[in-house]
């Protein structure tokens, strides 16, 4: 299966963006599509995760009540909606798809990264 995010941009900060991730080749594989995302000078975290089958939903606790992750399972597509964006939001976003969930360890396949640049 391969992933391709897209949805980044440059946003001032309150704003909203809404990333999606698309998988072709098959649907997607793996118990969990999750989002990480990994700003300059630091390491890939994780941001919030699915699980493809039933929706049980798991968001880095920061992000919660502001971020909001979904998956449309005829489409084979992933969604992951931002709102109230903040500076510190910047980074380069991934989806990836495996079986783990907070850890991108438990990952197997990883998206390219789309760019989310937040500006004060």
């Amino acid at each position: 299966v391969q992933l391709q995010a897209s949805g980044g941009g440059q946003v001032q900060a309150g704003g909203s963006l809404r990333l999606s991730c698309a998988a072709t080749g098959r649907a997607f594989s793996g118990y969990v599509l999750g989002w990480f995302r990994q700003a300059p000078g630091k390491e890939r975290e994780f941001v919030a995760a699915i699980i493809w089958s039933d929706g049980r939903t798991y968001y880095k606790d920061s992000l919660m009540g502001r971020f909001t992750v979904s998956t449309d399972n005829t489409s084979n597509m992933g969604f992951l909606q931002m709102n109230n964006l903040k500076p510190e939001d910047t980074a380069v976003y991934y989806c990836a798809t495996g079986g783990g969930i907070y850890s991108p360890l438990g990952y197997k396949s990883w998206g390219q990264g789309t760019l989310v640049t937040v500006s004060s």
